[in-house]
């Protein structure tokens, strides 16, 4: 053999041998990707494209609903509740409880954001409540707390009875006829009320159910209240004259203390609508809203 020959022969063995070396290093240092870790890196990658968080405190953490106070005197059958709880739901961002006149003469409102005080008679809800419970409500609402009156919760929302709340700067127009008849009716926006309520259209259609009409009153002590719609046709059943309540406001809302009032006469939280005005009511009542009034 030449010396060519033998010197070829022992650079191949070393080379070999480098070859040999390299390769138990990266066995030992990369562990061979068995089927469990397969499974726990594709677990992993769908748990990702799910959109799943690793971190489950966060993924887990509850949404923040407004509390809202239903209030109800009834067995459990009256029908604006009912009808309030449709419409403001977990999914919308709304933890709705209901609130007897026993609770909130006992301070039952002090853990919610807003009082909803529904249909049905508003010397009715005064007399239940009693002195105490309309204190308690008049104290919620200067506290920063938020009221919605709907119908009879408008009538005891506002200034013009020895029973009713005062908390909106409104007289009721035309009170030897307030029986007057239900029926759907058209309410017109005004200006500011169409951008509060995003709405394009000049009229909505709604149930009346013989609310109060509102007109501003002159309590030196309320601030005046602000006409988010007003009544475009009426009724004028049972005796009362018609002309009367075309013009006279639908929805007001004002200020009361460091709360919030929202009053509607109609009825948009029944099933024909417009239900929006109920929750944009609401949320604007609990002070999250597009403005400051």
């Amino acid at each position: 053999m030449s010396r060519f020959l033998f010197f070829r022969m022992l650079a191949a063995i070393a080379f070999a041998s480098l070859q040999g070396s390299a390769f138990a290093w990266q066995t030992e240092s990369t562990p061979p990707k068995t089927e469990a870790t397969s499974t726990a890196s594709n677990s992993t990658a769908e748990r990702a494209i799910e959109g799943d968080s690793p971190d489950q405190s966060k993924a887990d953490a509850k949404i923040e609903r407004l509390r809202i106070a239903i209030y109800d005197h009834s067995d459990g059958s009256a029908k604006g509740p009912k009808a309030l709880r449709r419409i403001l739901t977990e999914e919308s961002g709304f933890d709705c409880v209901k609130v007897t006149p026993e609770d909130i003469q006992k301070e039952g409102l002090k853990d919610c954001r807003v009082l909803i005080m529904p249909g049905g008679s508003g010397s009715l809800q005064a007399k239940k409540l009693g002195d105490n419970g309309r204190k308690n409500i008049q104290q919620f609402v200067t506290d920063g707390g938020g009221y919605v009156g709907i119908c009879a919760g408008s009538y005891l929302a506002s200034s013009d009875y020895e029973w009713s709340l005062h908390l909106l700067n409104a007289k009721v127009f035309d009170r030897a006829h307030w029986a007057r008849g239900t029926g759907e009716v058209s309410i017109r926006l005004t200006a500011e009320g169409k951008q509060f309520l995003s709405e394009d259209k000049d009229e909505l259609p709604v149930y009346y159910g013989q609310g109060p009409l509102l007109i501003p009153d002159t309590k030196p002590n309320l601030p005046a209240f602000e006409p988010l719609a007003s009544y475009a046709t009426e009724i004028a059943k049972k005796g009362a004259p018609s002309g009367v309540m075309i013009g006279t406001t639908a929805i007001a809302r004002s200020s009361y203390g460091n709360g919030r009032v929202i009053c509607f006469s109609p009825h948009p939280e029944v099933s024909g609508g417009p239900n929006h005005l109920i929750s944009t009511g609401v949320r604007w009542a609990a002070g999250i809203d597009k403005d400051a009034k």
